[in-house]
């Protein structure tokens, strides 16, 4: 016999999830599941798993295969943060070696035959959105500099000013961590323009290598 774990979001406080249950309860027992967890949130599904603590108690269940099948209302009950982020759920429970089922949208399952094909779908869906988001962001970022063409995206640069102030300061013998506390810059930052400058012949010797 299968142990399934029920999972039930609502967005609201104000919302109840019996019903929900109530109806997954029935379904599990005519697939004659045995429950193992009815577990449940009330807050957005748009909400990382971080943010929902019902959510992540089911992964870690998951983990430790404390149940074979995680059963939800229908996939935006489990989560409404995209396809990306539904099918690395999805994916995580089968890495898991659980099972996941959708009531209301029954191809949504892992149990049938076409599951693989689900999987390949919500796949596409996945790298379609990302193409959109990347499309989105690049046009963000042409419309901001039509605006103001002198700003720049990336990395922010350091000035030349503060490239010598920390050449000079190696020179002198100090340490990384010193220099970036003096000059308010990161030592990954103070050590990427010590190579810089030895690559360049800036830096003939420093007294020490302490970081």
């Amino acid at each position: 016999m299968k142990t399934a774990l029920i999972y039930a979001r609502v967005s609201t406080n104000d919302q109840e999830t019996e019903n929900q249950i109530a109806q997954l309860r029935r379904y599990a027992k005519t697939q004659e599941w045995e429950l193992s967890h009815v577990i449940t949130d009330h807050t957005t599904g748009s909400k990382g798993i971080n943010e929902r603590k019902g959510l992540e108690r089911v992964f870690s269940l998951a983990h430790k295969h404390q149940f074979d099948v995680l059963l939800f209302w229908s996939l935006d009950r489990l989560s409404r943060e995209g396809s990306r982020k539904t099918i690395e759920y999805l994916s995580r429970l089968e890495q898991f070696g659980v099972d996941w089922h959708s009531y209301t949208e029954s191809y949504l399952s892992s149990l049938g035959p076409f599951s693989d094909a689900i999987i390949s779908l919500l796949a596409t869906l996945a790298k379609q959105e990302r193409i959109r988001i990347g499309e989105r962001t690049r046009a963000g970022m042409e419309r901001i500099k039509k605006l103001n063409p002198e700003i720049r995206f990336g990395r922010p640069q350091t000035s030349e000013t503060r490239i010598n102030e920390v050449l000079q300061l190696r020179k002198e013998g100090l340490t990384l961590a010193v220099i970036g506390e003096r000059l308010n810059v990161t030592a990954a930052r103070v050590c990427q323009i010590v190579k810089m400058g030895k690559q360049k012949g800036e830096l003939i010797h420093a007294e020490g290598t302490g970081s």
